[in-house]
């Protein structure tokens, strides 16, 4: 009896030992899951597919859910949405700098810094200069650099030609300006010019100055941006001053159309340079009519400008958010999204450069750049580009600049020093709240 009793009390225990060691082994398994929200363009969507499903496979203790991001007008507004409602993702790949400081003061994104390796990390694939350029004020670094779309122009390498302009004259302004003379003509004997150098928006939308006075204005002035770092206004200066002369000479002396070309002017040869991105490349390649060559080359500044010419850069940048479970795991894929194979993936895919030191000269990326020359050029603009201020009053600034654009550059109703005065005094009035 007392055998059978022993023989049960053992099975017994052996029986929650099992169930115990089984159960042990099933938690060990079970694998911790972070969300991803990509970009909703389709390029993004398609890399972000792609690297999700090769992370997923190769780790399948930390596996990755990607979800598209809710429908909104900005991803911004869904970002603060999310950060308000505690819904954020671990990990978001389109994180716009000019946002960082509504998502600080929602405690919505975690001290990236205080991560294991970080600064290794970072400081081996990017510039420090960018690394810093995205040091919050606090010293921490809330989002990680990623890829931009350096500004560049754009030109018409046959029809300079035809008009006897080298395009390296273009990097000045007085050489701009004379190129401008030179190439205004009527080509089709109606009385009318109809072929320009250059064609500057005359719409007054805010984000149209990204790719007139705001480019001009960061080369012009080696790199400063609108608000200083204590988020005060700060292009008060002979610098906009020049800008807002240098357009407002090319209006005036109808050297530029007045008023919106309707369809790709540049592709159709009226227009022999524009300002644009990296993703006109595989826009130009795909449309551009037979015969037609075309190149890239940096923003005009002014005469007797010295150092490297710096540009708008269009960055976006990857975040992962203060109510995240799994920080390290976070980190670990966010890690893997910006290796260097992902890095050429990113390139092939979307024709957007990543913040990647030297990849011009590293054997890896050779076979892309010899398919792909052009995207050397805004590869080796990338170190030396610029964002936007940290500021939700962004677009109220660059609508009271857009303002003064119109009055002094496009009709010509008020100076330029007064014009640049104005819309400092205005943008001062937005950020003290009217």
């Amino acid at each position: 009896m007392r055998t059978n009793v022993k023989s049960r009390v053992a099975a017994l225990v052996a029986a929650i030992l099992m169930v115990s060691l089984s159960c042990g082994i099933m938690e060990a398994k079970a694998p911790v899951t972070i969300t991803f929200w990509p970009s909703s363009n389709p390029q993004e969507i398609e890399f972000a597919k792609i690297i999700v499903a090769r992370w997923n496979k190769e780790n399948p203790n930390i596996q990755v859910k990607m979800e598209p991001l809710p429908a909104s007008r900005s991803t911004e507004e869904v970002l603060l949405a999310a950060i308000a409602a505690g819904t954020t993702p671990d990990v978001c790949a389109n994180i716009y700098p000019g946002a960082i400081t509504q998502y600080i003061a929602g405690k919505g994104l975690y001290p990236h810094d205080e991560l294991p390796g970080f600064y290794d990390f970072v400081y081996d694939r990017s510039p420090k200069e960018i690394v810093d350029a995205f040091t919050y004020r606090d010293g921490h670094v809330y989002q990680i650099p990623w890829k931009a779309n350096p500004v560049m122009v754009a030109y018409n390498v046959n029809l300079l030609k035809e008009n006897g302009v080298d395009p390296r004259s273009l990097l000045t302004y007085s050489g701009f300006l004379q190129a401008a003379e030179k190439m205004a003509k009527d080509t089709d004997g109606d009385g009318r010019i109809d072929q320009w150098l250059y064609s500057p928006s005359t719409d007054v939308t805010w984000w149209q100055r990204f790719f007139d006075f705001y480019t001009l204005y960061i080369a012009a002035s080696g790199g400063k941006t609108l608000l200083d770092t204590r988020g005060r206004v700060a292009f008060e200066d002979d610098a906009a001053v020049t800008v807002f002369t240098f357009l407002r000479t090319l209006f005036d002396k109808k050297l530029v159309p007045k008023g919106t070309l309707i369809g790709d002017q540049f592709l159709g040869g009226r227009i022999a340079t524009t300002i644009t991105g990296p993703y006109s490349v595989p826009y130009y390649d795909q449309n551009a009519p037979e015969g037609f060559e075309y190149d890239f080359q940096p923003i005009p500044v002014p005469d007797g400008h010295r150092g490297p010419v710096v540009t708008y850069g269009d960055p976006k940048n990857i975040g992962i958010f203060a109510n995240t479970k799994h920080p390290l795991e976070a980190w670990e894929f966010v890690k893997f999204i910006m290796s260097k194979e992902n890095d050429l993936l990113w390139l092939e895919i979307t024709s957007q450069p990543p913040y990647r030191k030297d990849i011009v000269n590293d054997p890896m990326f050779a076979p892309y750049f010899k398919k792909n020359p052009m995207m050397s050029k805004f590869v080796v603009q990338g170190a030396y580009t610029r964002g936007v201020d940290d500021s939700k009053y962004l677009i109220e600034i660059f609508d009271a600049i857009s303002k003064q654009y119109d009055l002094c550059c496009v009709n010509g109703r008020k100076t330029p020093k007064n014009a640049v005065r104005d819309a400092a005094r205005d943008a001062r009035d937005i950020l003290a709240g009217w």
